[in-house]
C-alpha cells in the first residue's frame, strides 16, 4: 500500500500526454499542447520535492532539541547544485551570444572595445551571482 503513493505521479504525467495527445488530434495547437503539458510536468515535480520537505520538516529536531539530519539537508545541496549549474549554462548562453558581437564591434571601431566589454562581462556576472546564491544556501 505504502509503494501505491508512489504510482501517483506516474499516474498524473501519463494522464497528461494522453490529454495533449487527444487535444492535438482534435484540432488544438501543438504549442498550447506543449506548454500544457510543460506546466503539468512542472506541477508534478514541484510536488514530488514539496511533499517530502513538509513531511520532514516536522521531525527535523530530536528529542533533546539537537538537529538531526534529514532530507532537508540533502535539499540544500540539491538546491545550491541546481542554481550554480542552471547559472552557468544561463551565464555561458549570454556571453555565446555578446562575445561574437563585441568581437565584431571592435574589428569596426576599435574605440568601442571598453564598451563590448561590459557587455560580455555583464553575461559572465550571472554566474557568478549563482555562485554566490549557492554559497548562501549552503552556509546560512
Amino acid at each position: 500500500m505504502e509503494y501505491a503513493v508512489l504510482l501517483i505521479p506516474v499516474v498524473f504525467l501519463v494522464a497528461s500526454v494522453i490529454i495533449a495527445i487527444k487535444a492535438v488530434q482534435n484540432g488544438s495547437s501543438r504549442q498550447k499542447a506543449f506548454a500544457r503539458q510543460l506546466f503539468s510536468f512542472c506541477v508534478v515535480a514541484i510536488c514530488c520535492v514539496a511533499f517530502p520537505i513538509a513531511v520532514n520538516a516536522a521531525t527535523e529536531t530530536g528529542a533533546a532539541g539537537e538537529v538531526v539530519e534529514t532530507a532537508s539537508n540533502g535539499m540544500k545541496y540539491l538546491a545550491a547544485a541546481i542554481v550554480t549549474g542552471l547559472s552557468g549554462i544561463g551565464g555561458g548562453i549570454a556571453v555565446a551570444a555578446a562575445a561574437p558581437a563585441a568581437i565584431g564591434a571592435t574589428s569596426e571601431d576599435p574605440k568601442s572595445f571598453g564598451k563590448a566589454l561590459i557587455f560580455v562581462a555583464l553575461g559572465e556576472g550571472i554566474a557568478l551571482y549563482g555562485l554566490l546564491v549557492s554559497i548562501l544556501i549552503l552556509f546560512i
